[in-house]
């Protein structure tokens, strides 16, 4: 698939998640064809990108509980890129601790979802997030660099993680956060060294 065409397909996902996060901020649950019709897409096509109104009422929440870019870093000049991304780390975890649940329920459908459709299953919000965090570094960082950080930490932070942190090694809250601040200056400094 063409980058043209992929970029596409994931702005059409946004658009129905952003449509189905304005048409329930009035405390409604609109039908699956009001939110097709708000993105200025066709039913067909919006089933292309969510199996059903639950999946894409559910990641709708969570988009809209998910802080931006701008949001997290518009009004803080820092060019501090360890802090910057500690903040980040922080943001991500109180949005993981207060979704959990359905965090969970999402993560579940896209396991369910992936290999199975040429269209996005998850929308990517940690990389614009990331992005930002390390946008006003200094000195930046080599471009090579930059990419294997990002990628690093996109791993790094999230319900993903916290599976693996929580189920897996059975940590808490407070622990895990020290293994991940351990593991955000590990790579922060490796990605500096290049």
């Amino acid at each position: 698939m063409s980058g043209a065409r992929a970029n596409q397909r994931l702005r059409t996902r946004k658009d129905l998640l952003e449509a189905a996060a304005r048409l329930t901020r009035d405390g409604r649950t609109p039908s699956f064809e009001e939110i097709a019709e708000a993105a200025l897409v066709s039913r067909a096509t919006a089933y292309r990108y969510f199996p059903g109104l639950d999946a894409l009422l559910l990641e709708a929440a969570l988009h809209m509980e998910t802080p931006t870019p701008e949001g997290l870093f518009g009004d803080d000049p820092s060019t501090d890129a360890l802090a910057r991304v500690e903040k980040l780390d922080a943001a991500l975890a109180a949005l993981v601790a207060a979704n959990e649940a359905p965090l969970r329920a999402l993560l579940a459908q896209t396991v369910q979802q992936s290999g199975a459709t040429e269209t996005p299953v998850r929308q990517n919000r940690r990389g614009p997030l990331i992005a930002a965090a390390l946008a006003t570094s200094l000195p930046p960082f080599r471009p090579a660099e930059l990419d294997t950080l990002s990628k690093a930490l996109a791993v790094l932070m999230g319900i993903e993680a916290h599976v693996a942190f929580k189920d897996v090694l059975q940590l808490g809250d407070d622990e895990a956060a020290r293994v991940r601040r351990w593991m955000i200056r590990a790579l922060v400094e490796a990605a500096r060294k290049g």
